[in-house]
């Protein structure tokens, strides 16, 4: 194709790609209440533990209407990610070749459970999270969080767990594409540590050590598990190539 029809085909996927956020967006949108509920939730605890009122705030008119919408949008785009996934690489796939595209398939199938299981472990940790911040708090004093702020502040921890969690994949696809060794996967497993100790530093509190070692375990782990298929993927080659050397006589 030509590049305008390129532009054209990729004005078109974008299209049905924004029309299925706003379309679950709109369903979202009576979802909104529940959600709030949970995110209240660790600021009622910490209320209910520091002895102290502990509650969140809307300090504009259009707060609470504003945090809504943004609810509805954020539950639209996980809704609907398994359209706007299949359009960003029903675009791209074309310019693969039949091996790659079963590997980004692959990728797909892996990275989007994985996404949504870091998800989950962000949430998981979140009132844990909130419960140390909390607890500086003395009992005389008042709590008032800013409803935005705090939901921005959950927003960015689960995104960020999420996005780390499919990192490995993308070490796992380099691989198979060529681009990365085994070897030198392995070989960076320090700078690897250290890399994820520094991340889950960044997006849990200085003060909250036990929740940052809590990211970081299971991220080693899935570390560990894409250096042990990256190893495996790579001698399955070398044996294949020493097949094919052995026949030829090489």
């Amino acid at each position: 194709m030509s590049l305008g029809q390129h532009l054209i085909e990729l004005r078109n996927r974008l299209f049905k790609a924004v029309l299925a956020v706003l379309v679950a967006a709109v369903g979202g949108w009576f979802l909104t209440p529940f959600v709030l509920d949970s995110l209240r939730a660790p600021v009622t605890q910490l209320a209910r533990v520091g002895g102290h009122t502990a509650e969140l705030n809307f300090p504009m008119i259009t707060g609470a209407f504003d945090l809504r919408l943004q609810i509805a949008i954020t539950i639209g785009v996980v809704i609907a990610s398994p359209v706007w996934l299949y359009q960003v690489w029903a675009f791209i796939v074309p310019a693969l070749v039949r091996r790659e595209k079963q590997y980004v398939f692959g990728f797909l199938g892996t990275a989007i459970p994985l996404f949504f299981a870091g998800c989950w472990f962000g949430w998981y940790v979140l009132p844990h999270i909130v419960g140390i911040l909390g607890s500086f708090v003395s009992s005389e004093d008042t709590s008032i969080v800013d409803a935005k702020a705090y939901y921005d502040f959950v927003i960015k921890l689960i995104v960020a767990v999420g996005i780390a969690f499919v990192l490995p994949v993308f070490l796992v696809l380099l691989n198979f594409v060529g681009v990365l060794s085994a070897a030198a996967i392995i070989k960076s497993w320090r700078i690897a540590v250290i890399c994820i100790l520094v991340f889950c530093a960044i997006v849990t509190p200085s003060a909250d050590v036990v929740s940052m070692f809590l990211l970081a375990i299971p991220m080693v782990v899935l570390y560990v598990a894409a250096c042990l298929v990256t190893w495996l993927h790579d001698r399955r080659l070398a044996k294949r190539q020493s097949k094919t050397d052995e026949e030829y006589g090489l």
